[in-house]
């Protein structure tokens, strides 16, 4: 079988190959680019717990060494604190959402990753590698790249990763549309001391001259911080003498009087909204920026693509490993775009409220509800940053009278509990997951003081592992002694990615089997009948451009839709 081809090397692309190798799939990252990033300390990453404990469950060690938990998050008006969390560590095995994000320096978590990928034998790197055809039959995607070292790629399926000008989104012809510049920030980073160690700030509304609407802190390792103003969205031209202005302003009106301060970087980006038509075409996907654009209102776009990938590689091996139905592979669109649509519509139904005036108007009380839907953006909560629920998806099993509910809601990522491999040893549930084998879980309180050899041929133990050796697709049994929600003997199914499948109370083998089936998109095609033969590349848009007489348009609205962008820094 050949290789996933990924195009770009961004985060998003080279965590997407880890993906795959994790789960036996070898993949071929063409990267445009030399094969290495330039530092920027200004451009910095922001990750959520679930996409922090993505990247360290591929083995990028980055998160770990690199980056920065804040100790707790502050809410300012004016002068005045009106909200502060502290965010704690519960032993080794936290309350996940409780945590805080993790704050980096995009190219030193673009680094961790290519070490990774380095040390990894189904990976293959290919610098230079500049995409401009497509072709698509139906056993596998070709792909050429130009010059240096023009050559023919030759894959089993192909993601596009390879950002907001997709070469690959253009090339299958799909459409992206949107807002644009929905926010735009000055941004600083330097070296100094701020009253707040270890806490991130929002402050809305500073009382001094170039504070504007907002200005967030964001500590990063060795006393550095990243420091955002958000501007008007079609200001005037923001000068280096400008922006100094806002660093000493600011930092004095922090301090009391400007303290010694090292500029490490500086920049200006303007966020648009952005979502592709269709992520899937054949066998080609789209993922992260490629797919959409977010990033407002603190929202983090590269979370979403870390969640992208963590929900097609699975698909993808399952497909690679055992073939999959048109339902496992069209389920990746219809879950993450309508998972990233919704975010993205809530953060632009939040946009007025926040940002234009007459806020009562929009929304009626004081302004607690105002800094909530900020503070859930930037640390990953509520409608602009939760992890996703899949709650409609086209994998859900149908609703069987043996299921019951637990803690979590289906199609929720499950919580972290500890649990009994079948090796013996303990192990945290979401350590399980990635590796590309449905989780089925029993809850047997009691089982942590008893010598596994006892009560794994006790009990309903005996029916349960038959049921999973029995199930359609591979399985691990796991036991934990207890999980929120849930009652004695309630048997848990997860996904490879950690969504909830289903729950029942006791051991049903019928049912089990059900979701199960369901969850891996019914059985498989023995043959699947790809699409028909599909040339996408430059000689294609000439030759359609002479056909109508003119540009192809849709084409051109793509190249056009993103030539205001003015950075790159998230």
């Amino acid at each position: 079988m050949d290789p996933v081809i990924v195009v770009g090397a961004g985060p998003v692309g080279l965590a997407l190959s880890l993906a795959l190798a994790g789960q036996g799939v070898p993949s071929v990252v063409l990267d445009e680019g030399p094969g290495k990033d330039e530092p920027r300390t200004a451009r910095t990453a922001v990750l959520r717990p679930d996409t922090a404990e993505l990247v360290e469950r591929l083995g990028c060690a980055t998160v770990r060494d690199h980056g920065t938990r804040w100790s707790g998050w502050r809410l300012m008006r004016r002068n005045q604190d009106v909200r502060q969390i502290e965010f704690g560590d519960d032993g080794d095995l936290p309350d996940l959402p409780s945590l805080s994000p993790v704050h980096l320096p995009q190219h030193e978590l673009t680094r961790g990753l290519r070490d990774a990928v380095a040390a990894h034998e189904l990976v293959r790197t290919v610098p230079h590698g500049r995409l401009d055809t497509i072709e698509q039959d139906g056993t596998g995607v070709t792909a050429h790249t130009r010059e240096p070292g023009a050559t023919w790629w030759r894959g089993s399926f192909l993601v596009g990763c390879d950002g907001a000008r997709s070469t690959v989104r253009k090339l299958l012809d799909v459409r992206f549309p949107g807002r644009t510049s929905v926010e735009r920030h000055a941004v600083a980073a330097l070296r100094t001391e701020l009253p707040w160690d270890g806490e991130a700030l929002l402050h809305r509304m500073p009382p001094w001259r170039t504070g504007g609407q907002e200005v967030t802190a964001r500590p990063l390792r060795d006393g550095a911080w990243r420091l955002d103003w958000l501007l008007p969205p079609r200001g005037e031209l923001v000068t280096p003498d400008a922006l100094v202005a806002r660093v000493r302003d600011t930092l004095a009106g922090w301090c009391g009087e400007t303290p010694p301060y090292e500029l490490i970087d500086t920049g200006v980006y303007t966020l648009h909204h952005r979502l592709a038509r269709k992520w899937r075409v054949g066998r080609a996907f789209l993922a992260g920026d490629a797919a959409h654009l977010l990033g407002a209102l603190g929202t983090q776009g590269l979370d979403e693509g870390l969640r992208d990938i963590d929900n097609l590689a699975w698909k993808l091996a399952q497909a690679w490993h055992l073939g999959a139905s048109e339902t496992l592979l069209d389920s990746y669109q219809a879950e993450r775009r309508t998972a990233v649509a919704v975010r993205l519509r809530a953060a632009d139904q939040a946009l007025p409220i926040l940002r234009g005036s007459g806020l009562r108007t929009y929304l009626p009380g004081t302004t607690r509800g105002h800094d909530t839907l900020l503070t859930d953006g930037h640390l990953g909560r509520g409608a602009l940053g939760a992890p996703p629920e899949y709650t409609r998806s086209p994998l859900a099993p149908e609703r069987a009278e043996a299921q019951t509910l637990v803690g979590t809601p289906l199609g929720a990522p499950v919580a972290d509990v500890r649990a009994t491999a079948p090796d013996g040893t303990t192990v945290r549930l979401r350590d399980r997951l990635g590796r590309g084998r449905q989780l089925v879980m029993l809850v047997a309180p009691g089982t942590g003081v008893w010598d596994r050899r006892h009560w794994m041929t006790a009990g309903v133990m005996p029916r349960l592992a038959a049921a999973v050796t029995a199930l359609p697709v591979r399985a691990e049994l796991l036991v934990t002694e207890g999980y929120p929600g849930a009652s004695a003997h309630t048997v848990l199914l997860v996904r490879p990615d950690g969504h909830l499948v289903a729950a029942f109370q006791g051991v049903r083998p019928a049912e089990l089997y059900a979701a199960a089936d369901a969850a891996r998109g019914g059985p498989p095609k023995s043959a699947q009948a790809g699409p028909g033969p599909q040339r996408s590349g430059e000689a294609d848009r000439t030759e359609k451009s002479a056909q109508s007489g003119g540009t192809d348009q849709k084409d051109e609205t793509d190249r056009t839709d993103l030539t205001d962008r003015t950075a790159d820094i998230n």
